[in-house]
C-alpha cells in the first residue's frame, strides 16, 4: 500500500465511533430526565397542599390574664360563632379557684379584643355558678347553659339555660332545666333549625368526695324545640349494660342526627369510685373504651357503635370533671371524627378516629409527628372541621421537655379526611407548666376538660387554659387564644398542571429509558470484549483467526 492511500477503516476503529454515539444518546437521556424532573418540581410547586402557619403571639381573653395578683384559675372553654355575624364570638369557661364559678366573654372583632358578659344568678341559688358551655342557635341567639353548685361539698344542685339576643352583650334570666346531680352537661344547638337545642349530661344517684358511690349512673339527653323555654323529658344514651360512664361530648349533623360520644372505663374503681382519693399516681391499668351513640329521631332513641375498645388511660383524674373526648362532623356529613388521648406505645399520644358510615366502621390516625416511645405526653385535643373540610386537631404537647412537664399548644391538620396530618404548629408563644391548677398539691393539677377550637376555611382558632402568669401554690390559669392561617399554593390553569404533571413524568420515563438503554449497551460491549480475548487477557494471534 502507498504512503499517500487512505487508511483502511478497520475493525478497531468502529466501537469509538458506536460509543460516540451512544453516549450522546446518553447525554441526551440525561438532559430529558432533567427536564422532566423539573416540571415536575414546578407542577408540585403550584399545585401543592395548602399549609397552615400561625400568625404569632397569643391573646389573652380575661381581663386578669398578666395581672399576677389575680390568682383565678380559668379553664375547660368553649368557643362558639355566630351563624350571623362571623366576626361575632364567644367563650365559656369554668373557673375552679379561688371560688367555682363561670365566665363568659364575647367578641365583636374576630377574636382580636373580649369583653366578659356577666350571667345572672338564679333567684334562690346560692352564687356558686359552674361548668358553663355556650352554643349559638340556627338564628343568631346565644345560649349558655351553667350548673348551681350547693352546700359544703359543692354538688350540682341545678342546670340553667341563659339566652342572648344582642350578640353576648346582655344574658337573659335562667330558666331552669334540670334538678340535682347531672354532671358534666354539654349544650349544642340544631345548626339548621332555629330554637332546637340539646342538653347532654351524666345523671348521678349518689355521690361522695371525688367519687360516684356506685356504677350504674346513665348519659342521658333533654331536648328543647323553643329556644329553651320548655323541655322534653330525660332520654337514656348510654347502653344499660356500661356500668361506669362518662365525659358526654354531643355534635349535631348536617340533617339534625345527634350524636354523642362518652367513654366506658370499664372497671375502673381507681377513678370512678375516687379508690385513689384524689391523689396522683400511676393511671388505671385495664382498658376504656370509646364509644358513640347516634340517634335520627331528635333525640328519641338511640344506637351506638364502639369507636376504639381499648384506649390505654394515661393518667388519674377526678371522676366529676374528666377529660373529654372531642367529636366533630363535617358540613356535608360524610365523615364522623372523634379524638382522643392512647397510651397504648407507653405515653399519651393523639389519636382521631374517622368513620364514613354513620359510625358503623372506623379506622385509626396517629396525630402528632412525635417518634414513638418518646417518653413525651401529647393530650386532651380538640377537633374541629372547616366547612371544606379540612380537619384540625389542637392539643397539649410536651415534645420539648425532656421532663415531660412543660406544656406547648400544638396544631396539627389533615386535607385528606384525616388519613394523614401535616406538621406541626406551634400555637402557644411560650411553654408553659402542666402541673398548675386545682389538686397541684395533691399531685393531680386540674388543667380542665377540654381545650376549644373553630375552623373556617381560612384559618384555625384555637382556646386553651395556660399557666405562664402562675405556680403550684396559686393555680393561676388564664386562657390564652392564637390563630394559624391557611396558606394556599400559588394555582396554574388546569390545562397547564395537567401538561407540566403528565408531560414531566413522560419526558422523564423516555430520558430515563435512553440512560438506561446506553448502560445496557455498554455492559453488554464490555461483556463482548471480554469473551473475546485470550485466556491470558492477550488478544488473539492473527493466524489463530485465520480460516
Amino acid at each position: 500500500m502507498s504512503a499517500d492511500a487512505p487508511e483502511e477503516l478497520g475493525p478497531s476503529s468502529r466501537p469509538s465511533l458506536r460509543s460516540r454515539g451512544s453516549g450522546l444518546l446518553a447525554g441526551l437521556g440525561a438532559a430529558l430526565a432533567l427536564i422532566g424532573a423539573g416540571a415536575l418540581l414546578i407542577s408540585d410547586a403550584y399545585g401543592g397542599k395548602p399549609r397552615v402557619e400561625a400568625l404569632g403571639s397569643t391573646v389573652a381573653v380575661n381581663a386578669g390574664a398578666n395581672d399576677l395578683r389575680d390568682i383565678t384559675a380559668h379553664n375547660s372553654p368553649t368557643v362558639v360563632r355566630s351563624p350571623r355575624d362571623p366576626r361575632l364570638l364567644a367563650i365559656a369557661n369554668r373557673i375552679d379557684t379561688p371560688r367555682y364559678s363561670c365566665a363568659v366573654h364575647v367578641s365583636s372583632d374576630g377574636g382580636a379584643s373580649w369583653r366578659p358578659s356577666p350571667l345572672p344568678v338564679p333567684t334562690g341559688e346560692e352564687p356558686k355558678c359552674y361548668a358553663p358551655d355556650a352554643a349559638f342557635g340556627a338564628d343568631g341567639t346565644l345560649y349558655v347553659s351553667f350548673v348551681t353548685l350547693a352546700g359544703l361539698g359543692n354538688v350540682p344542685h341545678a342546670v340553667w339555660i341563659s339566652s342572648s339576643h344582642d350578640g353576648g352583650r346582655t344574658l337573659s334570666t335562667p330558666v331552669r332545666v334540670l334538678g340535682p346531680l347531672a354532671f358534666q352537661v354539654r349544650l349544642v344547638a340544631d345548626p339548621t333549625v332555629p330554637g332546637r337545642l340539646y342538653l347532654t349530661y351524666l345523671h348521678a344517684a349518689a355521690v361522695a368526695l371525688y367519687s360516684f358511690t356506685q356504677p350504674g349512673n346513665p348519659i342521658q339527653v333533654v331536648h328543647s324545640v323553643d329556644g329553651g323555654r320548655t323541655w322534653g323529658p330525660p332520654v337514656r344514651v348510654s347502653d344499660a349494660r356500661r356500668a361506669r360512664v362518662l365525659a358526654p361530648t354531643p355534635a349535631i349533623g348536617p340533617h339534625g342526627e345527634v350524636y354523642v360520644s362518652y367513654l366506658d372505663i370499664g372497671e375502673d374503681q381507681l377513678d370512678y369510685q375516687g379508690l385513689h382519693q384524689g391523689r396522683g399516681g400511676p393511671p388505671y391499668t385495664g382498658p376504656w373504651s370509646l364509644v358513640l351513640a347516634r340517634s335520627r329521631d331528635h333525640g328519641a332513641s338511640w344506637e351506638e357503635s364502639v369507636v376504639a375498645p381499648r384506649i390505654r388511660p394515661t393518667e388519674r383524674f377526678i371522676a366529676f370533671i374528666p377529660p373529654f373526648p372531642s367529636l366533630a362532623v363535617d358540613p356535608g356529613g360524610r365523615h364522623i371524627y372523634a379524638a382522643f388521648q392512647d397510651g397504648t406505645l407507653g405515653d399519651p399520644d393523639v389519636r382521631l378516629w374517622r368513620s364514613s358510615d354513620g359510625g358503623g366502621h372506623w379506622t385509626a390516625t396517629r396525630v402528632n409527628d412525635t417518634p414513638p416511645h418518646d417518653g413525651r405526653a401529647q393530650y386532651l385535643p380538640k377537633v374541629a372541621v372547616a366547612p371544606d373540610g379540612r380537619v384540625d386537631v389542637v392539643y397539649y404537647d410536651r415534645r420539648d421537655d425532656p421532663a415531660d412537664v412543660r406544656n406547648v399548644v400544638s396544631l396539627q391538620s389533615s386535607f385528606d379526611q384525616g388519613r394523614s396530618f401535616s406538621a406541626q404548629v406551634r400555637l402557644s408563644d411560650r411553654s408553659f407548666a402542666s402541673n398548675v391548677g386545682q389538686g397541684s398539691d395533691r399531685g393531680l393539677a386540674d388543667l380542665g376538660s377540654r381545650l376549644a377550637l373553630l375552623s373556617t376555611d381560612d384559618r384555625a382558632l384555637a382556646v386553651w387554659p395556660d399557666t405562664r402568669a402562675g405556680t403550684p401554690t396559686s393555680g393561676k390559669q388564664d386562657l390564652r387564644l392564637s390563630v394559624a392561617n391557611v396558606v394556599e399554593p400559588a394555582r396554574l390553569a388546569g390545562w397547564a398542571h395537567a401538561a407540566l404533571r403528565y408531560g414531566g413524568l413522560a419526558i422523564a420515563l423516555l430520558g430515563l429509558g435512553l440512560v438506561g438503554g446506553w448502560a445496557l449497551a455498554l455492559i453488554t460491549r464490555r461483556r463482548r470484549d471480554e469473551a473475546g480475548k485470550a485466556p491470558g487477557g492477550q488478544e488473539p494471534a492473527a493466524d489463530s483467526v485465520r480460516p
